[in-house]
């Protein structure tokens, strides 16, 4: 369940609540009450009050409240609800994580009357496949960047048994968000110096209420940023542990690559210190926190943005773009090949750690 909020990139967690202005509670809806209009309005307040673009959420809101008005929302729910105010908000400017999330019940329910229900969506493992691909090649498969101490412990372990590695590869390419803990015990590995990584901008009326995602964070720097915004440096700070300071990095991106994933890809990317193989990112960019709508709705409010800081540039939409351009199910035989492992060897390397999970990017809610 979500909560209000810990903000987080992407991954919607719980903690404290936002400070004013006050946006009332979530409605409690009877099981058989149209929640239609109600959900709309609350989001609609919550978009208005704290969506990273000041102007683009009054937009949303007023998108929103035209469709409340047209009656459009009052008649649904579950996934055709979901479908409708998708997109509207869509209509109005595309954001990578601008999804309604419905009841569960709702979302498992058949389209098809006389249909089989589909069971609850399995969860991923945060971590997978950690250890030796081959020798002196060490690989890991991070699916998500969650806020679990259990999680960041084994990233950190990874890290220290494979300290004499010759290359490191992170597979990323079924990676759909999360936070910074992971990414502050692998940092610290690769660079020899404190290094700049990235820029993250959070909208000052949430900051300045309390509800900085980012706040408070061993590696981040405030600096001075654009109006309207409170800004922070994302900062690799070496341990003092000097065997991986050469060590070769590849990351393998795809199409699912999304979010936290992205942040990691793009720290990658703009120091030079490791290769992206494969495909575009997913293009979701904006990090946030959830928030409940009532009547079991949940949606997540971008808060923030998360950018290049020598060109000001993020990857809302784009996506961050590979420096070896290859389909993401080869990318690791690309990889491979390149650290001198045979090709015939490569493919069997590469099919034995194949991610399980799509790795393309998700479709709008309704899109074939």
């Amino acid at each position: 369940m979500i909560r209000s909020s810990r903000f987080v990139p992407g991954l919607l967690m719980a903690a404290a609540m936002m400070a004013v202005p006050v946006i009332a509670p979530p409605p409690v809806l009877a099981a058989d009450e149209a929640v239609g209009d109600a959900v709309a309005e609350r989001y609609a307040a919550l978009l208005e009050r704290d969506y990273v673009y000041p102007e683009t959420g009054k937009r949303y809101a007023a998108a929103l409240r035209a469709g409340i008005r047209a009656g459009r929302y009052r008649a649904l729910s579950g996934e055709a609800l979901g479908a409708a105010i998708d997109a509207d908000l869509n209509a109005v400017a595309p954001d990578g994580h601008l999804r309604l999330r419905v009841p569960e019940a709702a979302s498992a329910a058949p389209t098809v009357p006389g249909t089989a229900v589909a069971g609850p969506r399995p969860r991923k493992p945060p971590v997978e496949q950690a250890g030796w691909i081959a020798p002196g090649i060490a690989f890991v498969r991070f699916n998500l960047f969650p806020h679990d101490a259990a999680v960041t412990e084994a990233a950190a372990k990874f890290m220290a048994d494979h300290a004499d590695a010759k290359a490191i590869i992170f597979d990323i390419r079924s990676h759909n968000g999360g936070g910074l803990d992971q990414m502050d015990v692998i940092f610290p590995w690769l660079f020899a110096e404190p290094t700049r990584l990235v820029t993250m901008a959070t909208r000052a009326s949430v900051d300045a209420g309390g509800g900085s995602p980012i706040d408070g964070v061993a590696s981040l720097r405030l600096v001075k940023g654009d109006p309207g915004m409170v800004t922070r440096e994302h900062w690799a700070l070496p341990n003092g542990d000097k065997r991986l300071h050469k060590a070769r990095v590849y990351v393998l991106t795809s199409g699912a690559s999304g979010s936290a994933a992205e942040h990691f890809a793009l720290a990658m990317k703009h120091t030079h210190r490791g290769v992206l193989v494969g495909a575009p990112t997913a293009g979701a960019n904006h990090f946030g926190r959830g928030e409940e709508l009532g009547g079991g709705y949940e949606a997540f409010i971008p808060v923030g943005r998360t950018y290049d800081p020598d060109t000001g540039k993020d990857w809302e939409g784009d996506g961050i773009q590979p420096d070896i351009a290859v389909p993401p199910a080869d990318a690791l035989v690309r990889v491979l090949t390149d650290l001198g492992i045979a090709p015939a060897e490569a493919k069997t390397l590469s099919d034995a750690h194949m991610p399980a999970w799509p790795m393309e990017r998700r479709k709008p809610r309704g899109a074939r």
